[in-house]
């Protein structure tokens, strides 16, 4: 049975105005528009994406420092999303560097108060993100700022599988409220379509390139299951934002290294 165009319209606008800063007519949260929102996620990665080549057109007849571009290759994401993910990043960084047992990492997840690692580890985010960008728009090509707006769509097919497939953390909580029906299915397999889709246009774009970011994706999407198993027993909404948030990091560094080291 396919999805009418009504539960289809609900479920995006649900996505993006969950997700995103981008204005949307007002959605009504209510499960039947909420059960694909998954498959939807990732279309948010198309606009940061479309910025971000953007910034790197302006920069090469503009041509403002790559200082100056730098700082928005940081701030397009941020914008974009409100900061939703990066949230994420900083509690789970305070629960990480707090060495303790699962059920307390929980609890300092809930916790509204930013703690002294959260800061610690939020300033590290920074400064690599922005070096990484510095590089990007000083070195890059073409090619590698394609490779670079994809990996946006790219990390949230992962994230957004994340949702549907990993054991959850909490019975309640964000995450579980996006999984657990019959929807899960088709969303997981549309995600696996669409995540498949991006490493091919990636491969189309650069064969060397497109290897690198769907090398450096899986280890980072391994690392985070590791680490939500080994230390949460599950994934949250919170652990979602910090692999997204690495994802895009990594991404972006190892496209400025490789821009420095070849052409693509």
């Amino acid at each position: 049975m396919g999805i009418n165009m009504k539960v289809f319209w609900n479920n995006l606008k649900t996505a993006f105005a969950m997700f995103s800063r981008i204005p949307m007519p007002p959605a009504d949260w209510n499960p039947e528009n909420m059960q694909y929102m998954m498959c939807f996620f990732p279309l948010i990665g198309v606009p940061i994406g479309v910025l971000e080549c953007l910034l790197f057109y302006l920069q090469e007849r503009v041509c403002f420092s790559s200082i100056f571009a730098g700082a928005f290759v940081f701030l397009i994401p941020l914008l974009v999303t409100g900061g939703i993910h990066l949230d994420g990043f900083l509690d789970t960084s305070d629960a990480l560097c707090s060495y303790r047992e699962p059920l307390k990492r929980l609890e300092i997840l809930k916790d509204s108060h930013v703690g002294a690692f959260a800061v610690i580890c939020g300033c590290g985010y920074f400064i690599l993100y922005f070096a990484g960008g510095c590089q990007l728009m000083e070195q890059g090509n073409t090619k590698t700022i394609e490779l670079f707006a994809l990996t946006f769509v790219m990390a949230r097919c992962l994230s957004g599988l994340s949702v549907i497939v990993f054991p959850k953390a909490k019975a309640d909580g964000t995450v579980a409220a996006f999984s657990g029906n019959a929807s899960d299915v088709r969303s997981r397999n549309i995600l696996i379509i669409l995540l498949m889709v991006v490493y091919g246009v990636m491969l189309m774009v650069s064969v060397y390139g497109g290897l690198s970011m769907l090398l450096t994706s899986v280890v980072v999407f391994c690392y985070y299951r590791y680490k939500s198993m080994k230390y949460f027993g599950g994934t949250t909404g919170d652990l979602c934002g910090w692999f997204l948030c690495l994802c895009e990091l990594w991404c972006l560094l190892v496209l400025g290294i490789l821009s420095r080291m070849t052409s693509l």
